[in-house]
């Protein structure tokens, strides 16, 4: 299946679980038990196969390889054949996981596509360094600190941009209209990231769109709806719940963000070999729109915890979704710390949506499927022109009018 292709960047990092397996990934975080009764007898053949493979390849590979790089990458190949979303994380990899999932990275504040025409700032976040140097949606980036940019290697530019907060960046874009290239240098800094953003499609109808799930979310969606109905007047008849391409993320926090939107019933649950695996998530009482109608928006690139949120409303009878059949990603991987800053992020249970499904590798069906070819959602609160989001979006477009006759 095709990974989602926007990349949120800061440091141009990519922001909210794309780059180090948050992407399409259930994550839950735990204490490693590092009693050395849990650790497997190693066969003495295995030993020996292993130490024989090390020995030639550290005396006769064509290249010089230090001998912990060598056990890094064996430890990496063992846990990446388990499954796809299974990982070994260096140091720098697990320092990395941990930001992102906090919701705040050291970064200029961009999200960036892929598209024809190169790598295009999709949006600067608001209040970010790339905001305030100018950086504009549709500027292609071309150059960064004087080396090319190539159109599809996103990962490659996305580690050009990374660094520290205080140092700078030069940044080369193409902008539409204009003859010649603009050249910014862009100090990079602390940039809090929200992955919910929120306008009203017409007076009492809401709108949000989740771009992941980390430790800031949930509280993110009560805000937004808070600032929905004060823009409002009044409570909110309605609500579109946009989660195309939202990779996924923290299961707690679609979790939370559920039982916003629930009275009752059963969110998810999990089956695996530990006790910590095996889990049930029910809603309490308490539903933030009181009963008012749900429409939830998805696509091939909803993947994990963009599954549990839209599963459990769809099986609860709370919600219709509207798009494509989703991504298809039914696990959870728990991240457990090692020695020496290191960690390994495991694959431990299988998740089930409310009605016992297992979605892996199947996905979410909607209530109405779009046909066609898959188009960018359309981004908020964009110019001035009269045209409305729902004009701008024909999936916002089909979910207006499903509220309306729900209503």
């Amino acid at each position: 299946m095709n990974a989602p292709r926007v990349w949120p960047v800061l440091a141009a990092g990519v922001a909210v679980g794309l780059a180090l397996g948050l992407a399409a990934s259930n994550v839950l975080h735990r204490r490693a038990d590092a009693s050395a009764s849990l650790l497997p007898a190693l066969p003495t053949a295995g030993s020996r196969l292993l130490a024989e493979v090390m020995q030639r390849v550290g005396a006769e590979y064509v290249d010089d390889v230090p001998a912990d790089k060598l056990l890094d990458n064996a430890v990496r190949g063992l846990v990446g054949a388990l499954d796809s979303h299974s990982q070994f994380l260096d140091a720098d990899e697990y320092r990395e996981l941990r930001e992102e999932t906090a919701g705040s990275y050291p970064g200029i504040g961009i999200e960036v596509v892929a598209t024809p025409r190169g790598i295009e700032v999709r949006q600067p976040i608001e209040g970010s360094p790339a905001a305030a140097a100018g950086l504009r949606m549709g500027d292609v980036i071309v150059a960064i600190d004087g080396q090319d940019v190539k159109a599809d290697a996103v990962e490659k530019a996305i580690a050009d941009l990374r660094g520290p907060a205080g140092s700078t960046v030069h940044i080369t874009i193409r902008r539409e209209g204009l003859a010649a290239p603009l050249d910014f240098e862009i100090r990079r800094a602390q940039v809090a990231v929200h992955s919910v953003t929120q306008q009203l499609l017409e007076p009492g109808i809401g709108f949000l769109r989740l771009s992941a799930f980390n430790d800031t979310t949930a509280g993110d969606v009560g805000d937004a709806l808070a600032d929905l109905v004060r823009q409002s007047g009044r409570p909110l008849a309605g609500l579109v719940i946009d989660l195309r391409n939202n990779p996924g993320g923290l299961l707690d926090s679609a979790v939370e963000i559920a039982d916003d939107f629930l009275e009752r019933g059963n969110i998810v649950s999990g089956d695996g070999r530990t006790g910590d695996a095996r889990f049930r998530r029910d809603a309490q009482a308490g539903d933030l729109l009181a009963g008012a109608p749900i429409v939830v928006i998805v696509n091939g690139n909803s993947a994990s915890a963009a599954e549990i949120l839209a599963g459990a409303l769809k099986d609860n009878h709370r919600a219709q979704l509207v798009g494509r059949r989703s991504y298809g990603k039914g696990s959870v991987q728990t991240v457990m710390p090692l020695s020496e800053g290191r960690a390994l992020k495991l694959t431990t249970s299988r998740y089930f949506t409310p009605s016992g499904a297992s979605i892996n590798e199947v996905g979410i069906q909607p209530d109405v499927v779009l046909e066609g070819e898959e188009s960018l959602p359309a981004p908020l609160d964009a110019g001035t022109g009269p045209r409305t989001l729902a004009q701008r979006d024909a999936p916002v477009q089909i979910a207006l009018e499903l509220l309306h006759k729900g209503s």
